[in-house]
C-alpha cells in the first residue's frame, strides 16, 4: 500500500487530517499495529483530542484494530496524559492517542504506546514498513469494541498528592480550547481553588489562538489577563496538554528549562542526589542550578520518547524540555502531563512567600536566544551536523554530541555554548545559543551560523 512516508515521524505519526489521514491509511494503521502486537487476546486503549477530524479518524483506526483481531476500549475524548494515565492503570497490550499535539487543528495524527513504553523510532518505521509490505493479516473474527469513562479516576491521579498550603492563589489558567481545559478546572476546584479560565472550553478549530505555549503570539491573551487582573501566575497548554506554558505576575515567559529549576529544587530538597534531565537546548544555568542544590543532573536528546526512556534507564524523579513536557517520576506515574505540572507549580506558589519571580531571580543572567530554526533537506541534515561537529572538533571545541553539536564557547561549565542539530520531525536545523552577554551571544551566533552556511553549501543545503 502506498503511504505518505513523511507521516511517520520519530517519535509519532502526523499529517494533514484530509491529505494524508485517509481512511484506508488510518485503518492500516489499525491493522499494522493490531498485527505488531503479535497474536492472540489483545486489548487496545484509544483516545482522542477535540478535533474536528477525531471523529472519523477514531473510527478508521478502530476498524483496523479490530480487524486485526484486538479488543478496543474507547475512551473518549480528552487530553494525551489522560491516555497515558488509563495505560498505567487499566491492563493493555497497547494504547494510541488520537490527536494532532500543539500542530494547527486541521492536522492530527496517533501517539502510541506498546504496553506502558512508548512506541516510537525504529518501532513506527518498521509499522510503516509492514504497511508499504501490505503485510496486514486479518483476523478470522474481529475484535470487539467497548467503552470506558476513566476521567474521574484520571482527576482523582491527578489530586491525589498534592498539597496546597493556601487555596486563595489568584491565576489565570488559558487551555486554547484544546482538550485539557475541562478536566483541568475541574482537578483545581476539586482542591479547592478557583482558576480564572480563559479559553477552557474544547473547540477543534481553537479559535482564539494556536495551541502551542511555546511561541510569545500565543500567550498574548493570557499575559494581558494576568497583568488586568493582577494574577499571580499564568498557566497554558498546548492543544493536547501534554505542554505546560507559563507566565509570572509581570507577564514574562517562564520557559521550560526555567520551569524545570523551580520543580527540581523541589524534587532535590526531598530527594538529595536525585537524577533530573534536560535536553540539549536548556540553558545551562540548570544543570548548575541542579548540582549546586545536591542533585544529579543529565544532559540528554530532545523528545518525549526519548526523554521516558532514559528516565526509567537513569531511574530520575524529573525530567522537561524547553518545549514545555514536563515529566514527573516524583510522587506521579513519569510521563508528561500538564495538568499535573500546573498543580505542582501551583503547589510551589502556595508554598512560598516570593513570587515566581524572585524565586529564580538568584540564576545567573544569560542571555539566550530563542529556538531557531534553519530549513535543510531530510537527505543532508545529519550530514550537515555531522560536518559543523568535526569542524568544531578540529579546532580543540568540546563538542557534546548526544544530540546535534552542543558546542562550548567557554571555560568548563561557562553558560556558554550554541547548539546545531537536526530536527526529528521534519526537514530543519534547530539552532540555540546562550551567553553570558549580549555581545558575546550575538559574537558565537555568527561564527556558528558562519560556519552552517559553509557546511550546508557544500552538501547542496
Amino acid at each position: 500500500m502506498q503511504v505518505p512516508r513523511s507521516i511517520f515521524r520519530e517519535y509519532d505519526i502526523r499529517g494533514v487530517a484530509d491529505r494524508d489521514l485517509t481512511d484506508d491509511v488510518v485503518r492500516a494503521i489499525g491493522l499494522g499495529f493490531g498485527a505488531t502486537l503479535g497474536t492472540g487476546a489483545r486489548k487496545v486503549l484509544v483516545a482522542r483530542d477535540c478535533r474536528l477530524s477525531g471523529d472519523r479518524l477514531f473510527a478508521a483506526l478502530t476498524g483496523g484494530l479490530r480487524d486485526a483481531g484486538c479488543d478496543v476500549v474507547d475512551l473518549g475524548i480528552g487530553p494525551t496524559p489522560y491516555l497515558y494515565n488509563g495505560a498505567y492503570e487499566v491492563e493493555a497490550d497497547g494504547a494510541i492517542m488520537i490527536t494532532g499535539s500543539h500542530n494547527p487543528g486541521n492536522e492530527n495524527g496517533f501517539k502510541m504506546m506498546r504496553g506502558r513504553a512508548s512506541f516510537f523510532g525504529e518501532a513506527i518505521q518498521a509499522l510503516r514498513a509492514r504497511i508499504e509490505a501490505d503485510d496486514l493479516p486479518l483476523a478470522p473474527e474481529p475484535g470487539g469494541i467497548s467503552s470506558l469513562d476513566r476521567k474521574q479516576a484520571y482527576v482523582a491521579s491527578l489530586i491525589a498528592g498534592i498539597r496546597l498550603a493556601r487555596t486563595n492563589i489568584k491565576f489565570v489558567l488559558d487551555a486554547g480550547n484544546g482538550a485539557g481545559g475541562p478536566l483541568a478546572l475541574e482537578a483545581m476546584r476539586a482542591l479547592g481553588l478557583n482558576p480564572d479560565p480563559l479559553f477552557c472550553e474544547m473547540d477543534g478549530r481553537f479559535p482564539n489562538h494556536h495551541p502551542d505555549p511555546t511561541v510569545e503570539k500565543n500567550l498574548e491573551a493570557l499575559v494581558a489577563r494576568v497583568r488586568e487582573t493582577g494574577a499571580e501566575i499564568g498557566l497554558a497548554f498546548d492543544g493536547d496538554a501534554d505542554r505546560l506554558g507559563a507566565v509570572d505576575a509581570q507577564g514574562n515567559v517562564i520557559w521550560g528549562d526555567k520551569l524545570l529549576v523551580l520543580f527540581a529544587r523541589e524534587v532535590v530538597a526531598a530527594k538529595p542526589g536525585a537524577a533530573v534531565l534536560g535536553e540539549v537546548k536548556c540553558s545551562q544555568t540548570l544543570y548548575d542550578d541542579i548540582a549546586k542544590h545536591g542533585g544529579r543532573p543529565i544532559v540528554w536528546k530532545t523528545g518525549h520518547s526519548l526523554i521516558k526512556a532514559k528516565m526509567k534507564e537513569e531511574h530520575a524523579l524529573l525530567a522537561g524540555e524547553m518545549s514545555g513536557h514536563l515529566f514527573f517520576a516524583d510522587r506521579y506515574f513519569g510521563y508528561d502531563d500538564a495538568l499535573y505540572a500546573a498543580l505542582r507549580l501551583l503547589e510551589i506558589v502556595a508554598k512560598e512567600k516570593r513570587s515566581v519571580g524572585e524565586l529564580l531571580s538568584d540564576l545567573p543572567v544569560t542571555v539566550t536566544t530563542p529556538e531557531l530554526r534553519v530549513d535543510c533537506p531530510d537527505a543532508v541534515k545529519f550530514d550537515v551536523v555531522r560536518a559543523v561537529t568535526e569542524h568544531y572538533q578540529a579546532a580543540g571545541r568540546e563538542v557534546l554530541t548526544i544530540d546535534g553539536a552542543r558546542i562550548s564557547f567557554g571555560a568548563p561549565g561557562e553558560p556558554c555554548w550554541g547548539l546545531v542539530r537536526a530536527s526529528n520531525t521534519g526537514p530543519v536545523l534547530v539552532l540555540r545559543f546562550e551567553a553570558p552577554n549580549a555581545a558575546k551571544c550575538q559574537e558565537i551566533r555568527e561564527e556558528v551560523e558562519g560556519v552552517l552556511k559553509a557546511v550546508r553549501a557544500r552538501f547542496g543545503g
